[in-house]
């Protein structure tokens, strides 16, 4: 075999090689999403990848048949081609016994090198910045093989699943799409600058709805403004002025007797043509929703459908209302700044160093603010000001504080034994923790406080 024929054997081998290494690289690393993409555009070659993908036991066999024996026959065609004129060029330098090693030596060399850099590197490189674009093009290439190959592929992959079978692991390839992988798909997005942080931000509301409950949204029992069925409409028109909502409770008595609810605008349109309107009629007076205080966001807003309303009354398992939440402040928490709400924020950040925090703040919220990853037991509390209390052990008072993380929560206002307010800033040296003892899990039921008619703030409708 002269050097031009050996020359283009192994060129030939090296542009198999590249071929089967590009090959199983790009259908091993083709992202299902993409590929289901492109098969419902059109493109069957893509539903032929991810059939590849499902049962790869076929296609791990000719790629691994392709390469060997490709590299077997480089290395006999190479050193059987290379090797003398490598050792004619040396001996005119020496005609020592070790002139044949060192050609040897070299030859082995140059061969690997080029299929090491042409063979290998270069081709699974490009597989691997085009992964979908690459594994529909060879894939029809490699099912040819496979149909060619077909007795060894038989005999080869029916060995390798009769030892996998014996060893009671499963060939079948687990690729489900999971919430960690639109996670990391999302996150990565975003450190790209393809998603703006508004647009990252909002898918990332859009998966907390199933885990956030409707508590963390609701407007709570305290700052429910309500009217009494007995109530005139001097009483009405003076408690509207006062809390402008689209929509109030109207209750027998007590908060825990519900008759329904009223929306203001319909109120005052019959008020203006009838003074004596009471507040049961019918035309006014609209059946209120109860959901319980355990629905999650997406649930919320399931029920919200189904019923046809916007407006709901949330109680606990001892049939106490808790609160009362509308569409609107379910959307405020998907969309955040996107959906204007005459609340003030609950998280206010005042330097580098520092943030005032409402004790009603929700922890999600709280945890993406301070990027905190997760507060201790936080199964038994939903709010910052929860974790204080359960945290401190006892009712709560000004400059009682935690270090938790890298900060300190520091109480500075309350009211009627809650939390109003906190300071969080990072901890200090000096800072030295109470003697209160670290925060354990424990069971009981949380007391709901007496209910004001006129609450005191409201992010009712």
């Amino acid at each position: 075999m002269n050097i031009v024929e050996a020359i283009v054997i192994l060129l030939l081998l090296v542009a198999v090689s590249a071929f089967v290494s590009c090959s199983e690289l790009a259908l091993a690393s083709s992202r299902k999403i993409k590929l289901q993409i492109l098969g419902k555009e059109g493109d069957v070659r893509a539903l032929d990848v991810l059939q590849m993908q499902e049962q790869p036991g076929s296609f791990i066999t000719v790629v691994q048949i392709g390469l060997n024996a490709v590299a077997i026959l480089a290395g006999v065609v190479g050193e059987a081609a290379v090797r003398p004129y490598l050792g004619a060029l040396l001996r005119r330098f020496s005609e020592a016994d070790w002139v044949s090693t060192l050609a040897s030596l070299l030859s082995f060399f140059v061969v690997t090198s080029l299929f090491v850099l042409f063979a290998d590197l270069m081709p699974k490189r490009f597989a691997m910045i085009h992964p979908e674009r690459v594994a529909v093009r060879v894939v029809r290439p490699m099912m040819l093989m496979i149909f060619l190959l077909k007795p060894l592929v038989w005999f080869f992959d029916g060995i390798a699943n009769l030892i996998f079978k014996m060893l009671r692991i499963s060939t079948v390839r687990q690729d489900q799409l999971t919430s960690e992988d639109i996670y990391a798909v999302v996150d990565a997005g975003a450190e790209a600058g393809v998603l703006k942080q508004q647009e990252h931000y909002l898918i990332e509301n859009i998966f907390d709805m199933q885990s956030r409950t409707v508590t963390s949204t609701m407007t709570t029992r305290e700052n429910i403004a309500y009217f009494d069925t007995s109530d005139s409409a001097d009483t009405v028109l003076a408690l509207m002025a006062e809390k402008p909502h689209a929509k109030f409770l109207v209750c027998n008595g007590e908060l825990e007797k519900v008759v329904g609810y009223i929306e203001s605008h319909t109120l005052l349109t019959h008020y203006l043509k009838e003074q004596n309107l009471k507040l049961t009629d019918k035309r006014v007076l609209h059946k209120a929703l109860f959901i319980p205080d355990t629905l999650s966001l997406y649930e919320v807003l399931e029920a919200f459908k189904n019923a046809g309303e916007d407006f709901a009354v949330i109680v606990n398992e001892y049939a106490l209302v808790v609160g009362v939440v509308t569409l609107k402040d379910v959307m405020s928490i998907v969309m955040g700044e996107l959906v204007a709400t005459e609340e003030e924020p609950q998280i206010i950040r005042r330097d580098e160093a520092s943030w005032l925090i409402e004790g009603a703040a929700p922890l999600e919220d709280v945890m993406r603010a301070l990027d905190i990853v997760d507060f201790p037991h936080s199964e038994n509390y939903e709010t910052i000001g929860g974790f204080m209390m359960y945290s401190l052990r006892k009712i709560p008072k000004k400059t009682d504080f935690v270090l938790f993380d890298r900060y300190k929560f520091e109480i500075i206002d309350t009211e009627n034994l809650k939390i109003d307010q906190l300071l969080v800033s990072f901890k200090q040296t000096h800072d030295k923790p109470h003697d209160s003892p670290a925060p354990q899990p424990t069971s009981g039921a949380a007391l709901v406080p007496v209910q004001h008619r006129d609450g005191a703030k409201s992010g009712q409708a």
